[in-house]
């Protein structure tokens, strides 16, 4: 919440803003802590009142509660009035609005034309902007020459303490000009426009240092966006002098060459290769439009980048649009919205790193139950295709194989998905925008396992069969085998990269009672008559079930073999 912290008037007096927030609540005193003298009190409460009558917001006290509404920057400036004993409604109820210039990006600055006792121009906004239609301050006497040197070093000293920094200013109406704009009829709901060259020559009342402090848990989210391979970058309108001190706090930037500015990059883009270049290594855009935040977000895709663009105006809706992920935040406005496609309800951007680090949990046990489900249909196919080119019986009849794949594996299907995330998900660089599900990690894993699991499957019915073993007999064996490997494949399915004795059970007990539980109904089927006769299957020994499980047990060491050369090689 943008907040009045510090101003500053004409001949060097500097005052803190105490209170916090949307609030009336707070006091005024000089930086040393001593209270401003009725000549003082009278210059801040004159830079005050224009802060009130060049203003698009409401902030009232009903019921005990302080109601805002509008723009942050003109709440905080209503705010600061109610802490000089202002009332704003009463303010500007006796003044007319004879035209304003609305807030625009590009111009950066607000101009409102209003009569009270005189016909006057107030105009705040970018220091650089409202300088340019001054000609004289607004001293501790009077009215006396501008100093803009002095105006931009204290411009430059709040900005290094990270204050965004705006200039009130104040200048009369020439008659002529006042009964022109009053002619439009002043009194209707929509007020006459006007344009900059209706500005008079103003007089400096003082600067404004807002400050929006940085969320305790901001610059550990950046340090976990680094480690996880994503590139940070800040984009505001701000001063250079602000954006480098917030962007030192988050260690995106330590000195100025590290920050780019609108109007430098205006002569950039020119040169394509440059523009590209610096692209890549700036990190802190300042004083810059929204044209051009445009710009920055088409140029990354261009490079191939994935980005997620946040903003909360009217004028971030193209930047949003063009971003693959717009991010809008909750107390924006509807058409950041309605244009973004993630409403981020806090506007904590440790939001937006703990939806990353979710996401990839989710991707993750995407492809892990995928991983599952394929590698054991690869299994099948082996298993199958090898008795067709040996000769053999068909290993499995159609009722076996939907028992294996709908009942035994459809539980632990559903279980692998609720896997809990790896705790080493953020410490990975992000997967290439264009890489499909099937990488080069999961084609060799499925490969590998279903190859493994259909050989021991096919070795197994070949050596009964061989034995002098009777086919139903067999298949019985062979079922029980395959669903002792899906059983056993469901753990290696925990991690594609940690060794599944390295995976704590805790982390998904639901997997636990899945693999039980489809083992057990298994056997439960093997003693039922009913079940014996629709599957073709019968009870089995305990030494037998335990070979079983023993070689289902083969397939848990070439997967951890796999792992282990996979992290040496980098395979």
């Amino acid at each position: 919440r943008q907040t009045v912290r510090q101003v500053w008037l004409p001949e060097g007096a500097s005052y803190h803003v105490s209170g916090e927030g949307y609030a009336g609540a707070g006091e005024v005193r000089f930086r040393d802590g001593s209270i401003p003298g009725d000549a003082e009190r009278e210059r801040l409460r004159e830079l005050a009142l224009a802060g009130v009558l060049c203003n698009e917001a409401s902030l009232r006290f009903v019921l005990g509660e302080w109601l805002h509404q509008g723009d942050a920057m003109d709440v905080a400036m209503l705010a600061l009035a109610h802490k000089l004993g202002l009332d704003p409604e009463a303010e500007t109820a006796r003044h007319i609005v004879l035209g304003e210039i609305p807030f625009e990006s590009e111009q950066r600055y607000a101009a409102r034309f209003v009569r009270g006792e005189h016909a006057v121009c107030i105009v705040k906004g970018a220091v650089e902007q409202v300088l340019d239609f001054c000609d004289r301050m607004d001293g501790p006497d009077g009215p006396m020459p501008l100093d803009a040197l002095e105006v931009e070093g204290e411009t430059l000293r709040l900005g290094r303490e990270g204050y965004r920094v705006l200039a009130v200013a104040r200048g009369l109406l020439p008659e002529v000009a006042g009964e022109a704009l009053s002619d439009n009829d002043p009194g209707a709901d929509n007020n006459p426009g006007a344009d900059s060259d209706q500005v008079p020559p103003l007089t400096l009342l003082g600067l404004v240092g807002f400050i929006d402090p940085l969320r305790p848990e901001v610059q550990a989210a950046i340090v976990t966006c680094r480690r996880a391979g994503v590139r940070v970058i800040m984009i505001t309108g701000d001063h250079p002098a602000t954006a480098l001190g917030i962007a030192r706090e988050l260690d995106l930037a330590r000195s100025e060459s590290d920050i780019l500015t609108g109007r430098e990059l205006e002569s950039l883009v020119k040169d394509e290769t440059a523009w590209q270049e610096r692209l890549s290594s700036v990190s802190v855009f300042a004083r810059v439009t929204p044209l051009q935040k445009l710009m920055i977000v088409d140029a990354l895709n261009q490079q191939g980048h994935f980005t997620a663009v946040t903003g909360d105006g009217v004028n971030d809706a193209p930047a949003l649009r063009k971003a693959h992920i717009g991010v809008a935040m909750g107390t924006g406005t509807d058409v950041a919205k309605e244009t973004a496609s993630i409403i981020v309800t806090d506007d904590n951007f440790s939001s937006l790193v703990a939806g990353i680090e979710e996401g990839r949990f989710a991707y993750d046990n995407i492809r892990k139950v995928v991983y599952l489900l394929i590698s054991t249909r690869g299994a099948e196919i082996v298993l199958f295709t090898l008795s067709l080119l040996c000769g053999l019986p068909i290993p499995l009849g159609a009722v076996q194989l939907l028992w294996l794949n709908l009942v035994t594996n459809g539980i632990q299907d559903v279980a692998l998905a609720f896997e809990g995330g790896e705790p080493g998900v953020m410490s990975h660089p992000p997967r290439p925008p264009r890489e499909g599900l099937f990488n080069r990690l999961m084609v060799s894993q499925t490969l590998i396992s279903g190859l493994t699991m259909g050989i021991l499957a096919f070795s197994t019915w070949a050596w009964l069969l061989a034995q002098g073993i009777g086919v139903p007999e067999a298949r019985n064996f062979v079922l029980l085998l395959m669903v002792l490997l899906e059983n056993v494949h469901a753990f290696n399915c925990r991690s594609e990269r940690v060794s599944v004795f390295r995976v704590p059970l805790r982390r998904n007990p639901l997997l636990i009672g899945g693999v039980l539980l489809a083992q057990g109904i298994h056997i439960l089927s093997m003693q039922w008559s009913f079940m014996q006769q629709v599957l073709g299957v019968a009870p089995v020994t305990l030494n037998a079930w335990l070979s079983l499980l023993g070689l289902a047990g083969l397939l848990l060491v070439v997967m951890e073999l796999f792992k282990y050369i996979r992290k040496d090689n980098k395979f």
